[in-house]
């Protein structure tokens, strides 16, 4: 391990303190990685780390899996063992363990039933918070992606016409990735067209784009394990009137909640201008989901930009920006940028044009 994994891990500890834990068990292999360099994909296998407050630090890792050179304590285990109760040998079973949210039950249950005099808390606020706040160096990574991502926008735009599918622009796209040395798309790439737009999630399919439907392009990639994440809507050869109106004033939304970004606003703040300014028009019920996401190892970190949000804007939080109007069964727009907190404002990490554009 290096400085910086040793740094996580003592400011882990010092989170688990302030929260009146003197250990955890962490299995979300991105946050194991987060805090030791070390990168497994367990698949169905125990794969944990254990931490505690007085220095103690091992990986309860199968041999299957190649950890060689994790530069800390590993206790190996097969498939024949019984790994949960290999486990709960390292265990403190007379201090509360806080748990990772992502860690199955069939692991869990059976950890109770071998210590129950241990209080089982969920604890993964406590990586989350780490998570959360970027360095630079993740910085960094973060505005390469989302740069990988402007370049494949723009590319993208210029191949769709009219007569393609939306799954043929999607692979395009997620070509467009490999070819930029990414390690895939951070999930899976949005293309609508007209009516499917109104569908904020819609899977592509073999519709193909006619004159005049609006096309709502979400993607991502990831690139040295950050995602990036930015949202596009386009007109095939002609922009219907409503419609057009519709979009500007979905990027003004966008843009309205992104000039009050700065450490201290509270994140259901940014949330509310970008609501108000869209229902002003009339349009907030078709405004269906959160203002924006938390980014970074994952698509969709921990937390979010939402009226239910009680956190604050602070320097070195990454998330979107993406208010959109569905009109079902007509038509649907979305304007998403990734948004860095910085010291006096925010860094936006999208540079594409926002405004509507005639394409195909």
């Amino acid at each position: 391990m290096n400085s910086l994994h040793r740094q996580r891990l003592e400011r882990l500890r010092q989170a688990l303190i302030e929260a009146h834990l003197s250990q955890m068990v962490i299995c979300d292999p991105l946050s194991i990685w987060y805090l030791t360099g070390t990168m497994v994909e367990p698949g169905e296998r125990l794969y944990a780390l254990y931490v505690s407050t007085e220095g103690k630090l091992c990986m309860i890792a199968n041999r299957l899996f190649q950890v060689e050179d994790a530069d800390l304590p590993v206790v190996w285990i097969t498939d024949s063992d019984d790994g949960v109760a290999i486990l709960a040998q390292q265990v403190d079973a007379k201090a509360d363990l806080g748990i990772d949210k992502k860690w199955p039950a069939r692991f869990l249950l059976p950890l109770m039933d071998l210590n129950p005099g241990v209080r089982y808390r969920d604890a993964s606020f406590c990586v989350d918070q780490l998570r959360l706040i970027k360095d630079e160096q993740e910085l960094e990574k973060m505005r390469i992606a989302s740069a990988i991502n402007d370049r494949c926008m723009e590319a993208a735009a210029a191949y769709i016409k009219e007569g393609m599918t939306e799954r043929q622009c999607a692979a395009y796209i997620d070509s467009l990735y490999q070819e930029a040395g990414c390690e895939g798309p951070s999930f899976t790439t949005i293309v609508s067209f007209g009516p499917h737009a109104a569908d904020p999630h819609h899977a592509p399919d073999d519709t193909p784009l006619k004159e005049g439907d609006c096309i709502v392009i979400d993607m991502g990639c990831v690139k040295d394990r950050y995602c990036s994440d930015m949202t596009r809507t386009f007109f095939c050869k002609k922009a219907d009137e409503t419609y057009a109106a519709i979009h500007d004033l979905v990027r003004e939304a966008n843009e309205k909640a992104e000039s009050i970004i700065r450490p201290g606003v509270p994140l259901c703040e940014i949330d509310r201008v970008a609501r108000e300014h869209i229902a002003s028009r009339g349009y907030g019920p078709f405004f269906t989901h959160r203002l924006g996401h938390m980014i970074g190892l994952e698509d969709h970190d921990p937390g979010d930009v939402s009226s239910a949000s009680k956190d604050v804007a602070r320097e070195g939080m990454v998330f979107s920006i993406e208010p959109g109007v569905y009109l079902p069964g007509k038509f649907g727009v979305r304007v998403e940028d990734l948004v860095i907190v910085t010291a006096d404002g925010c860094e936006i990490l999208n540079h594409v044009d926002k405004h509507w554009k005639i394409i195909g």
